[in-house]
Order: C-alpha cells, then sequence, then structure tokens
C-alpha cells in the first residue's frame, strides 16, 4: 500500500512516494523545456542543481490543493512537513479533502507546521517585533528584476500565508471529517509502517496533528 509525502521540498522519504509542486520537477520531466532554459541561460548552477536532484530522486509533481494524482482509498499514509502554513485557508481545506480522499479506511493524515504558539511565547518572552515577523514568514517575495522572476517561475511563492497552533489545526481536521484526531509528541505516530519517516523532522519549531480516516 502507497504511502506519500507532499510537499516533501529537500527532505523526501525514503520508500516512500513523493510529490512537490515546485515548477522545477516539470522541466525535470520535459527535457525539450529543460535544454531551451538552459540554452538561453535563463538557470542559474543552483538551478540545473535542484532540477537534476529532483530527478536523481524521482520526486513527482502534485498541487495538492487541485489533485493528488492517486486513486481514491489508495494510500496507507500521508505525511506532510511545513506545507500547510504555504496554502490560503481555502487551499489548506482542499488539500485536507484531497488527502482524505486518497486515504483508505484507517489511514493516516499526519501533518507537521511550524506552531504559531512557539512564536509567540518567543515574542512575549524576547519583546522583538522583527524576530516574531521573521518566525511568521509572511513576507511575500521581490519579482522586480528578470533574476528574481525566474526564481519565482521555478520554486514559486514559498512565504506563509496562513499560521495554526494545535488547537486550530485540530478545527481544521475535524471540519474534513477525520477522525481521532491527536497533536502528537516528539517521536509519536499512529502510522503503522512508518519506516522511512522522520519523526523528529523540525521537531523543535513544530506541532503535529495525526487524523484517521473512518
Amino acid at each position: 500500500m502507497d504511502r506519500i509525502n507532499i510537499g516533501c521540498g529537500s527532505s523526501p522519504s525514503k520508500g516512500w512516494i513523493n510529490f512537490d509542486n515546485t515548477p522545477a520537477i516539470k522541466l525535470a520531466n520535459s527535457p525539450l523545456k529543460y535544454r531551451i532554459a538552459k540554452l538561453f541561460g535563463m538557470l542559474s548552477k543552483e538551478h540545473i542543481a535542484n532540477i537534476e536532484w529532483n530527478k536523481k530522486n524521482k520526486i513527482k509533481y502534485a498541487d495538492a490543493t487541485k489533485r493528488i494524482p492517486l486513486l481514491s482509498n489508495s494510500v496507507e499514509a500521508i505525511y506532510t512537513s511545513h506545507m500547510l502554513e504555504h496554502l490560503s485557508r481555502e487551499g489548506a481545506k482542499l488539500f485536507l479533502h484531497e488527502a482524505k480522499r486518497v486515504l483508505k479506511i484507517d489511514g493516516v493524515l499526519r501533518v507537521s507546521i511550524p506552531d504559531l504558539k512557539i512564536g509567540i511565547d518567543r515574542y512575549l518572552m524576547n519583546d522583538d517585533a522583527d524576530e516574531f515577523m521573521s518566525f511568521l514568514l509572511v513576507e511575500a517575495p521581490p519579482i522586480n528584476t528578470f533574476k528574481q522572476k525566474v526564481f519565482l517561475f521555478l520554486n514559486g511563492y514559498r512565504h506563509h500565508q496562513w499560521m495554526y497552533d494545535g488547537k486550530s489545526l485540530c478545527k481544521l481536521f475535524r471540519e474534513v471529517g477525520l477522525k481521532n484526531i491527536k497533536v502528537c509528541d516528539e517521536g509519536e505516530t499512529t502510522i503503522k509502517n512508518s519506516n522511512g519517516l522522520d519523526l523528529l523532522e523540525r521537531a523543535s519549531e513544530s506541532i503535529i496533528v495525526e487524523g484517521i480516516k473512518r
């Protein structure tokens, strides 16, 4: 049974199917467009390295707010780390509905996000608004130069659109009909076969919530 990592970035899960939505994956899967982009000098060494890395690691493309390219009721577990906060509120709900669609009965959705409460606690302790805004990462990138526009095309927007704590993320899970929802302790999971999954990925800054499709 499939296990999938959505929005894997540079941290794919070994033995899982790994998806991301960076346009670099589309270039990696389109040799003609890739050659043209290199021919016209549109790609930096970093871009080319990123594209080659995606090819080597067999990262698949998916816009999970629209469709995860898998059959309904076919997935044992879904994991996503620090992806949901990059979606709008509506986009987050669309993703959760799509995740629920592809999960089999008793399948587990595991979502890790930066914990808003951690940021607020730091702000109250340090009284540093700049540090707090940096933690929120809500500033959109500049797109004034050609290089900046190419970077945006290849990487997409990477700023945060919404932030959550454990309570608000559990509420979102309930709204899409997931059951047995819980905030997980460090290293804890209800996924039966978690081999290849880093249960401590970014644990110090994250809140992790799991829910089950019934």
